[in-house]
């Protein structure tokens, strides 16, 4: 357990200091790495699978520009017929590629499109596919201003009313880990409710103060978030150059990098360790540290 502890202390260093070099020494963002115009969720996971999917972009309340993607069938017998639409909500750390990484038999996205059912993958504001804003950017400390409070009252709810507007039908929707408190959270809003046809809640969380992994609690009793916050860094880049190196030297004979994941959530049967997001809200992490403290679900 202290080998663990050594090596994930040395990841977060190494997040830290990627993300403090790029502050520091690059104001424009040009290191960021900035999406082409060819490089979308359809193009890189969906379409080479043969299944249709369509771009959306929808805008929030509070500005920002997330991305919503639309997938059908790859079966032609369903002659173009749309089913009830689903939106998939993704957790933590991810992204709307999480529902399609895995084969089409393996993959809820695609499984749910051959089903028959109109699929939409949302993609929360900061994450990958969800990184703009109508005067902000992701070098802005402003734009990093949230937690999974917004994403549920902003990001969630405007996604369910555009769905909803598009198919003039009731949604159902799929969430996983923070994407089921996001579901709950914006299920107290009346109008979003009558949007919805039902919630399907997948790892579902509120509360996190009976959590016993002992990585987690160690880092929460550190208050690793406010360490954070006072060196000014907003958000993480979890891509960064320092850090991939790092992975590939620990994860080459050193260790099993599945014990990195399993050491704080516990046993995983299908962890994958080549998928992480690009960019995270510092302030949503301390909401979920704060859950983690018995702060009451707010």
């Amino acid at each position: 357990m202290e080998k663990l502890l050594l090596i994930v202390y040395a990841i977060i260093i190494s997040v830290f200091i990627s993300t403090s070099a790029a502050r520091e020494f690059n104001f424009d963002g040009a290191n960021l790495h900035r999406r082409s115009t060819d490089e979308t969720l359809c193009n890189q996971l969906i379409k080479p699978a043969g299944y249709s999917c369509t771009e959306h972009t929808v805008q929030t309340k509070d500005g920002y520009l997330v991305a919503l993607h639309r997938v059908s069938s790859r079966n032609k017998d369903q002659g173009g017929l749309r089913g009830p639409p689903v939106l998939l909500q993704h957790g933590l750390f991810m992204a709307g590629d999480a529902w399609f990484l895995g084969s089409p038999e393996q993959s809820l996205g695609f499984i749910l499109a051959d089903e028959g059912f109109d699929v939409w993958v949302g993609s929360v504001r900061g994450t990958y596919w969800s990184q703009g804003h109508i005067s902000l950017s992701e070098k802005d400390k402003e734009f990093w201003d949230w937690s999974w409070e917004e994403l549920a009252l902003f990001d969630l709810a405007e996604m369910i009313h555009y769905v909803h507007l598009v198919t003039s039908s009731k949604v159902l929707i799929v969430g996983h880990s923070q994407g089921t408190i996001m579901s709950l959270a914006a299920l107290i809003q009346p109008n979003v409710v009558e949007m919805v046809e039902a919630a399907a809640l997948l790892c579902p969380i509120s509360y996190l103060d009976h959590l016993t992994a002992p990585l987690v609690l160690r880092m929460v009793g550190l208050h690793l978030d406010q360490m954070v916050l006072a060196m000014g860094i907003h958000q993480l880049n979890f891509r960064s150059k320092i850090l991939i190196d790092l992975l590939d030297s620990i994860c080459d004979g050193h260790i099993e990098c599945a014990d990195l994941l399993t050491s704080i959530t516990g046993k995983n049967c299908c962890f994958n360790s080549s998928i992480a997001d690009l960019f995270f809200s510092n302030l949503n992490l301390t909401h979920h540290q704060q859950k983690t403290c018995g702060i009451s679900f707010r």
